[in-house]
């Protein structure tokens, strides 16, 4: 059932390359599928059996690589947020008569494939893989369908992703080195290696430069302003909803239970950039003019905070990092749609020339308002519990730490209020007095990303409880094989 989860949007992506003027409609009742396929896989998850839907065959042999795919509940939530924000991005993107919708789509769904593979892989290799085809298809996207910078930009979102992408590779070929004979890129071989601390810094630092990467994290996140803001919107939200979550995915089944050590070593000096994240991009974001932009440099700053918290290595910490993950994505990519949904309108998303949309569309201004409010925390929303928990885990880290962290509530206020006040409030002008509000297609956008902001502000146990008993065996992989004291309140 995983690998039919796996392979089916990439068999969809064949159908819409040749389906025509039809490319659209056939994309979003494949995606819708390829979600009713997960959540039904959901309702047969068991969180305590540990690693299920498990598959596995050798594929290459001679070199010990399998094909090895499994869910446990960190990988099954990541998996569901995929199948959910997919369909909703292929439908935001209806009003646009993109130029070769068959491709345009069709790179979607092979994403899709690969990001779903990348949260289900259980061999080293495989994982990179698959880590590889979901850049292939994001590339083309914002190459193709991107702004008038497109050229450079993607040139230089490129060669970022494949230097991590190189150093993460050369990990993975001298961990497989270190396996006995017969070698084997299996997780659980992985996990299973006596590593020397210098040995364990090199991995450290070639997988963390990677996830650091696809995160972004300070000082290794300037191709992601210009590449959010110069993307497609579906682009970037395929970007910033789900890819960015691949980096901290990879922190946490990868380089956390492998190199315990080098975390030890060098966990605090990651945890210094994360804080440094938080400020340094809610800062920028305070002073930005380009709404889609202080979206983009928020992103930066909640990924920071998530990163804090997974590197605390706290119980609270690592479920707070886990759970955001699936908040952010949902706000994320609700926030880049009103962005998108202001430019289509106005021509513009300069926050200067924006005001009293509230007046002329208030159906849009309410959707807004709760998006932005679920984005900066507010109690009852999806984004308090995440944000809770992991400022939780970042305290019993460190006091000053957690002190400097938890700017980001009243920086995020701050410049998410101030922009929705530049947006909504006061009075019209001559451009935002003809805005028209939300048609029924961007309602059927809207409603699920909020249902979701509700439900998990409300009810996170629910999400909490896949999750948690995955966290545990982590922590206690990392604790059992290696014996490093770990935090566990």
């Amino acid at each position: 059932m995983l690998t039919t989860l796996i392979f089916f949007p990439l068999l969809a992506a064949i159908a819409v390359l040749m389906s025509g003027e039809n490319a659209k409609k056939i994309a979003l009742i494949a995606a819708i599928i390829e979600f009713g396929l997960s959540v039904f896989m959901t309702l047969g998850f068991d969180p305590a059996a540990g690693t299920q839907y498990f598959q596995e065959f050798w594929w290459v042999p001679s070199l010990g690589i399998h094909y090895s795919v499994g869910l446990d509940g960190i990988s099954l939530l990541l998996v569901l947020l995929t199948t959910f924000l997919v369909p909703i991005i292929v439908l935001s993107s209806f009003k646009h008569n993109n130029k070769n919708p068959g491709l345009f789509y069709a790179l979607i769904l092979s994403m899709q494939m690969a990001l779903v593979g990348v949260f289900s892989a259980q061999d080293g290799f495989l994982f990179y893989i698959f880590w590889e085809l979901a850049l292939i298809p994001i590339y083309l996207i914002c190459l193709m369908w991107g702004g008038n910078d497109r050229i450079r930009i993607t040139l230089k979102f490129f060669i970022y992703t494949l230097f991590g992408s190189l150093l993460m590779l050369a990990a993975l070929i001298w961990l497989w080195m270190k396996t006995p004979a017969p070698h084997s890129f299996d997780i659980q071989a992985l996990y299973s290696l006596n590593l020397s601390a210098t040995e364990q810094s090199w991995i450290f630092w070639a997988f963390f430069l990677a996830f650091a990467i696809k995160m972004p994290v300070f000082p290794f996140h300037t191709w992601q302003p210009d590449t959010y803001t110069d993307s497609p919107t579906p682009g970037t939200m395929l970007l910033s909803g789900i890819m960015l979550k691949m980096g901290v995915y990879g922190v946490l089944r990868w380089l956390l239970p492998i190199v315990p050590s080098g975390v030890h070593e060098w966990g605090n000096t990651a945890m210094i950039l994360s804080v440094i994240s938080v400020v340094y991009a809610s800062g920028i974001a305070l002073v930005q003019k380009d709404f889609k932009r202080l979206i983009a440099y928020s992103s930066i700053a909640h990924v920071g905070l998530i990163s804090a918290g997974v590197f605390s290595l706290t119980m609270q910490g690592i479920q707070g990092g886990v759970i955001q993950m699936l908040s952010h994505g949902i706000n994320v990519v609700g926030l880049f749609f009103i962005a998108e949904i202001i430019l289509d309108r106005m021509k513009t998303r300069n926050l200067s020339e924006l005001g009293g949309i509230r007046l002329v569309a208030p159906a849009f201004a309410t959707y807004f308002i709760i998006i932005l409010l679920a984005s900066v925390a507010l109690p009852l929303t999806n984004g308090f519990i995440g944000e809770f928990l992991l400022l939780n885990g970042v305290f019993q880290y460190s006091t000053w730490m957690a002190a400097v962290a938890g700017l980001t509530i009243i920086l995020g206020a701050v410049y998410m209020l101030t922009a929705y006040q530049k947006i909504s409030l006061g009075v019209t002008n001559h451009h935002t007095e003809k805005f028209v509000d939300l048609s029924q297609s961007e309602k059927w956008v809207l409603i699920p990303l909020v249902v979701m902001i509700f439900w998990i502000g409300l009810y996170p146990g629910y999400f909490m409880g896949l999750a948690e008993p995955s966290i545990k065996t982590l922590r206690d992989v990392i604790h059992s094989s290696h014996g490093i004291s770990l935090l566990s309140h």
